[in-house]
């Protein structure tokens, strides 16, 4: 199966549990990549026949400024998104990485990585992300 990936967006976000993250906020490395049938794409030339990618940026952007306590909500919350949004999605991994988080020590970033099939998709899932 073939995929499209979107690497290293770049956000400034207030996520976090602590009140100085959710009020100083943090810079957030999101990596994503979907899996998905683009043979009819690249018969047609059609964007139609393909997912969006600046469609897919720009939702990952509104995810990005809702802020959640956990980074692990976060990237659910995209992939829920994501699902919800473009239909023909087989599979989404999604990484979400805070980068130089306030923990006391000299560390680059603290990351999660999820990955969800369709069939067994955020969506489908216990967790409500109505808020």
């Amino acid at each position: 199966m073939s995929y499209l990936e979107l690497k290293e967006m770049k956000f400034f976000a207030c996520h976090g549990v602590t009140e100085q993250e959710r009020t100083v906020g943090n810079t957030y490395i999101v990596d994503l990549k979907i899996f998905f049938n683009f043979a009819r794409a690249t018969q047609s030339d059609d964007l139609n026949d393909t997912v969006n990618y600046a469609a897919v940026y720009a939702l990952v952007e509104q995810v990005m400024a809702t802020p959640s306590n956990l980074i692990e909500h976060v990237a659910a919350r995209i992939l829920h998104e994501v699902h919800i949004n473009f239909k023909n999605i087989a599979r989404t991994e999604v990484r979400v990485a805070k980068q130089n988080p306030p923990l006391g020590g000299d560390i680059k970033e603290a990351a999660v990585f999820l990955i969800s099939n369709r069939r067994s998709t955020v969506e489908n899932s216990v967790i409500s992300f109505n808020q």
